[in-house]
């Protein structure tokens, strides 16, 4: 059994929008939140997945993992559990790379939201696609 999860498990992170906007962005007008995540979720986000997936994350060393918002917050994504899962090192050295890209695509005015939201949960649940999620968001 795997020790911790290659992607989020979306029947528990399907991801959330952010409800109490600090701004909004873009030319679409995206509601944005600040990254406001307490130890104490980050801690029983892990222990959902320790439990409910049998991963051992708890054990592991915390250093290697992230709390990552499923919906990026420069995306419009939330603090909420739904949009948060534990997120290996080894994971997200591969998907980090998207986030500012796809936001910067938003900004430009070459990519909505919604589409936005598609292309980075495929591409977190389809790890070996990213290469060629970059090469697409870059020719946009």
């Amino acid at each position: 059994a795997a020790k911790f999860p290659e992607g989020p498990q979306l029947q528990v992170t399907p991801g959330s929008l952010c409800d109490h906007a600090d701004e909004t962005r873009y030319p679409e007008h995206v509601a944005v939140c600040q990254r406001n995540v307490n130890r104490e979720l980050k801690q029983d986000v892990i222990a959902e997945y320790d439990k409910q997936f049998g991963y051992s994350i708890g054990s592991m060393d915390r250093q290697k993992f992230k709390i990552d918002h499923l919906i990026p917050l420069c995306a419009g994504g939330g603090n909420s559990r739904e949009n948060l899962w534990p997120q290996h090192e080894s994971i997200y050295n591969v998907t980090d790379p998207l986030e500012p890209l796809i936001c910067g695509k938003m900004a430009a005015g070459k990519l909505l939201q919604a589409k936005a939201i598609e292309i980075i949960i495929h591409a977190k649940t389809h790890l070996e696609e990213v290469p060629q999620v970059i090469k697409e968001l870059e020719a946009l």
